[in-house]
């Protein structure tokens, strides 16, 4: 153990230790995108994993492995925990870029009219169906209305953390759904998504919005996995309308889990409980009182700068080997869509009640509405030179560093809460496909 990782707290990262997990993170970028997707038969269906997994588990591993590689070669936590806030920066080019395509597909999304609508309600009633029933026959108590009321994103540990405490079994229950969809989600959904996918018994248009579950490396991933077995053509017209449920999922999906999910989630418990909880006998969690996050110690404009000009150089890396994009037109594009990040989070500075994701989505999608400017639909173009899949890939590798640090954690709570928390993102991808297949 790292003399910075010592009586329960984490130091502050070295400069030297920030510039490393950057540049491993690239590194691993291009392990990944030189491995490429891999197609396996699954059944009757198929698994695709594609490039942006790859990154997120070889940066899991390395980090996880740390204390046992030369000095050199270490990714410690006080970096981990950079690479953790380095993310939350690297994801905001994920959401300007999914605002850039919904504008100008706009005319295909109303096309989708009362199904982009309807779909949502699947997103976070498919949690309830399967993963509450589920728990309760493997014995978890209230664990599981923390795990299976939403899928366990920042907004609902905000949530649980106010009406319960994070330190309550609620709170542990909503801390494993978020370890696991940060460590899992995305690899899982993928493989079920490009499953259901090879079936051929669903619209790829309702695949897409269920796609959308509120989380970007999750929509990423599924999304990739859903695209790979369309025709090319219709590409496109998939990511706007995966970006749009996912869009829709972000800006009405707190209240919507604050006011509805979550007490219908803890009602149903006390119903269920006395039924289904009999046939086995209780689990209850302990998390040893470890936190579920760490300290970020400031992530000051010069920690920013270096996460944008990471995102810049990563996603034009990915966007020339996954997709033979020359890396000037790449970086051009991406500077378009740094000026969108730099803006609003220089902005935030300045006021930090700004709502961030709103006013990035809000922003992106109403300008790249064509016909607004001939400057601006250039502009547009031009940030569209960069493959949607193409910002996942860096995003993922620093995801895989971060989660590192929670590992320990991630073991205490057990294989149970785990297999409740993917059936309960495999409820909400499926409730709304579902739903959404209604309309088609």
């Amino acid at each position: 153990m790292s003399s910075a990782e010592t009586g329960g707290f984490i130091a502050a990262p070295s400069h030297i230790g920030k510039f490393k997990v950057l540049i491993f993170a690239l590194v691993i970028l291009v392990v990944a995108e030189e491995i490429g997707a891999t197609t396996f038969k699954l059944g009757p269906g198929s698994v695709t994993l594609l490039p942006m997994l790859w990154a997120l588990l070889l940066a899991a591993i390395c980090g996880a492995c740390h204390t046992r590689l030369p000095q050199p070669l270490s990714v410690d936590r006080p970096a981990q925990v950079f690479a953790g806030a380095a993310l939350n920066t690297g994801l905001l080019f994920f959401i300007v870029k999914m605002g850039l395509t919904v504008g100008p597909a706009l005319p295909q999304v109303k096309a989708a009219g009362w199904a982009l609508l309807f779909q949502e309600g699947g997103h976070f009633f498919g949690t309830l169906v399967l993963g509450l029933p589920l728990a309760l026959l493997l014995g978890i108590k209230r664990e599981a209305v923390g795990s299976t009321f939403s899928v366990g994103r920042e907004t609902s540990l905000m949530i649980i953390g106010d009406r319960y405490g994070l330190d309550s079994a609620e709170g542990r229950g909503v801390l494993a759904e978020y370890i696991t969809g940060t460590v899992l989600g995305a690899v899982f959904l993928a493989v079920l998504a490009g499953f259901v996918a090879s079936l051929g018994i669903f619209d790829p248009r309702s695949l897409a919005m269920g796609a959308g579950v509120g989380s970007g490396s999750m929509m990423a991933a599924a999304l990739g996995a859903i695209v790979t077995q369309t025709d090319p053509s219709s590409h496109g017209e998939l990511t706007a309308i995966a970006s749009a449920a996912n869009l829709l999922t972000g800006v009405i999906g707190f209240y919507f889990t604050a006011f509805i999910s979550l007490p219908l989630c803890s009602w149903l418990y006390y119903r269920l409980e006395p039924i289904l909880g009999r046939v086995s006998k209780p689990v209850s969690v302990d998390n040893g009182g470890l936190s579920s996050t760490d300290e970020h110690h400031g992530f000051t404009l010069p920690d920013m700068i270096g996460a944008w000009v990471f995102m810049c150089v990563g996603a034009s890396l990915s966007n020339l080997l996954s997709w033979n994009v020359p890396l000037s037109t790449s970086l051009e594009g991406m500077l378009v869509i740094t000026a969108f990040v730099a803006l609003v989070s220089l902005l935030k500075m300045a006021l930090p009640r700004l709502p961030v994701l709103i006013v990035l989505s809000l922003a992106a999608t109403g300008l790249s509405i064509p016909g607004l400017s001939p400057i601006i639909d250039t502009l547009v173009a031009t940030a569209n030179k960069v493959n949607f899949l193409a910002l996942t890939t860096p995003a993922l590798a620093l995801a895989g560093f971060s989660v590192a640090k929670d590992l320990p954690i991630f073991r205490r709570l057990g294989w149970r809460i785990v297999v409740v928390s993917l059936t309960a993102t495999a409820g909400t991808f499926l409730g709304a496909a579902l739903i959404a297949e209604f309309f088609h």
